[in-house]
């Protein structure tokens, strides 16, 4: 029997979640769930200066929301536990495992200071880099231990071989293979006791039995040192599934100052999480058959790691808002109506049947803050020019516009029934009395009752929602300004 997928996403605390974050959670998520396997959240918080108050509730608060939801984590023990790493480190085994790597003579306790450490620098490529020099090596025994009981500051570095080559395999990439001279000694336990990022994932990954590990393809250059960890302990290293980078449409790395790397910012400017949730799973892979609109469930069945494209994908805000505007298109009314009365209500404070208003622009916008400017024409008249009224396709003109507007005025003001079919009565009685075409009579009491040139509905609607006493004031405000000019 094949062992069980467990796939983990194990993020750092330290603020709002980057989209290629988000990707990495829902592809292991879709990698485990799509064998049946288990999902497990750790939180990573080894390096706490970074650390952001606040943020192991935004991480949840994602996971929750996107629906990418865990088997295993803090608040779900499932016998593999703690999953924070403060936690795991407070007990002692991440310096445990250190020390048996020590014993092996894979690492070593190295005590030099921050000017010796300085010193090492130099500049290749104009980028400073440091490599370390395995000075603290060439410590005895009786050295270390002295040093150990005197109080040195130290930390654990892993002890790399300088000669020879070491090989791994990324499921997407086949056999890597790199020189063990470009491998730097990499420090597993901080001066302050702290394991590294790069060690606590190893020893944590195997301790969960962790199947497969899905990063960034940034951390293919480390992998070989994951590598020698996995052989120095002698344990079976997990999957490596490494993603391609994500780019705005520069095609440079996806960065804060683009103003949509976060899930919630994304949110702020009115995307729905499930179209952004399907657009983050085809960064990086398709489907055999091209299929675009997905539910996490049919993600989950039709999910193939093994289709990740190895090419940067871009992150196209165009696109996504697209496949937003589907989302909103195929949405229940009354969720679209939950989810659309707060920007409805930034630019409508009159009694008017904000629902109705709704039904009109849901076809026509791709985020909900379109909305207010589809809409605000409703709360009040906005100041327009007359050469609105003059429109060839519907053979009008400002002369024509006037007296159309002054005509029909009478009419609207003789009923007191709105509805749209009342409205669309009259209008019609009169451009069939009148020979005149239907955009001969309609554009002029459009162009009044709305003040825009593109509307989300036609005038009877318009009129519909605004009722009698507006409707008569834009008009007559319409002939105004149609006399003045004439």
């Amino acid at each position: 029997m094949s062992q069980k997928i467990r796939t983990r996403f194990a993020p750092s605390p330290t603020g709002r979640m980057h989209v290629g974050n988000l990707r990495t959670a829902l592809y292991e998520f879709l990698i485990a769930k799509h064998e049946g396997g288990d999902f497990i959240i750790r939180i990573e918080d080894t390096d706490q200066e970074r650390l952001v108050e606040g943020a192991v509730d935004i991480i949840y608060r994602t996971m929750a929301g996107t629906g990418l939801v865990h088997d295993e984590g803090p608040d779900k023990d499932k016998g593999y536990g703690p999953y924070v790493q403060s936690e795991r480190q407070a007990t002692g085994m991440y310096l445990k495992y250190a020390k048996e790597l020590v014993e092996k003579g894979e690492a070593y306790y190295c005590f030099c200071d921050k000017e010796r450490l300085e010193s090492l620098k130099t500049e290749v490529a104009g980028k400073e880099i440091s490599v370390y020099d395995k000075h603290c090596l060439k410590l005895s025994k009786e050295e270390v231990e002295e040093k150990l009981a005197a109080g040195i500051p130290y930390v654990i570095r892993q002890n790399n071989p300088t000669e020879g080559q070491t090989t791994f395999k990324d499921e997407l990439y086949g056999e890597i293979t790199v020189d063990n001279s470009e491998l730097d000694d990499m420090i597993l336990i901080k001066s302050d006791g702290f394991p590294t990022y790069n060690f606590a994932n190893v020893v944590d990954d195997h301790l969960m039995e962790i199947t497969h590990v899905v990063r960034g393809n940034e951390y293919i250059s480390s992998s070989p040192k994951y590598q020698r960890l996995y052989e120095a302990f002698g344990w079976e290293s997990p999957a490596y599934v490494h993603l391609p980078l994500i780019t705005d449409e520069n095609h440079k790395k996806l960065s804060k100052r683009c103003g949509h790397s976060s899930y919630e910012d994304l949110l702020e400017q009115g995307f729905i999480t499930e179209a952004i949730v399907n657009y983050i799973a085809l960064l990086g892979w398709s489907p055999e058959d091209n299929q675009e609109i997905f539910t996490l469930d049919e993600l989950i069945e039709k999910f193939d790691y093994r289709h990740i494209s190895k090419s940067p994908a871009v992150f196209d805000i165009v696109k996504l808002k697209w496949m937003n505007g589907e989302y909103i298109k195929a949405m229940d009314n009354e969720k679209f109506y939950d989810m659309a009365m707060p920007y409805i209500k930034e630019v409508i404070t009159k009694d008017l049947d904000l629902k109705k208003i709704l039904d009109m622009v849901k076809t026509r916008i791709e985020v909900l803050p379109d909305i207010k400017e589809h809409v605000d024409f409703f709360e009040e008249l906005p100041e327009y020019d007359i050469e609105m009224y003059t429109h060839k396709k519907m053979k009008t003109d400002s002369a024509i516009s006037l007296e159309v507007l002054k005509e029909v005025l009478p009419m609207l003001e003789a009923t007191d029934d709105y509805s749209v079919d009342n409205l669309h009565d009259i209008m019609m009685k009169y451009i069939a009395d009148k020979g005149i075409k239907n955009g001969t009579g309609l554009w002029p009491v459009r162009t009044a009752v709305s003040g825009k040139q593109m509307t989300p509905a036609g005038a009877f609607e318009i009129m519909e929602v605004i009722g009698k006493e507006e409707t008569i004031k834009r008009i007559k405000v319409g002939i105004e300004k149609l006399e003045a000019a004439v």
